[in-house]
């Protein structure tokens, strides 16, 4: 798994940023990635120099797409509740933007007593006025 992680990042490196053709051009099209389809386009005919084409050579291997760099499977969490089923061996969790100060001290401190792994935590110490 780590080697796989390792060999994700080197691709990931190595991955141009897939930009709309044509995006700089035109100030109402935004730069996120569309399929280039027009008869006449040039990243569509893979001419050198001009933008990179998406395609499959460049995911990254299957078992850790998705995963995130500490080697965690993620998962987006709510309430307290739904730490219940966390494998904490094998999942991070990352509280939800929309969730308030106080129910996310309550969701760190039982991810702590589990073990959990908590991506996004706020409180350096729980419980711990700062």
């Amino acid at each position: 798994m780590d080697r796989l992680l390792r060999v994700r990042k080197k691709q990931k490196a190595k991955k141009p940023e897939f930009k709309r053709a044509d995006a700089h051009k035109k100030k109402r099209l935004d730069d996120n990635w569309r399929k280039p389809r027009g008869l006449h386009n040039k990243s569509r005919k893979h001419i050198k120099g001009k933008a990179k084409v998406a395609h499959p050579g460049y995911g990254s291997p299957a078992s850790v797409r998705g995963m995130h760099p500490s080697g965690f499977r993620e998962i987006l969490i709510h309430t307290p509740q739904e730490l219940e089923g966390v494998d904490a061996s094998t999942t991070a969790v990352r509280i939800g933007g929309g969730v308030g100060w106080k129910k996310r001290t309550v969701i760190e401190e039982r991810a702590q007593e589990l073990g959990i792994k908590v991506l996004n935590a706020k409180t350096s110490k729980v419980g711990e006025e700062a």
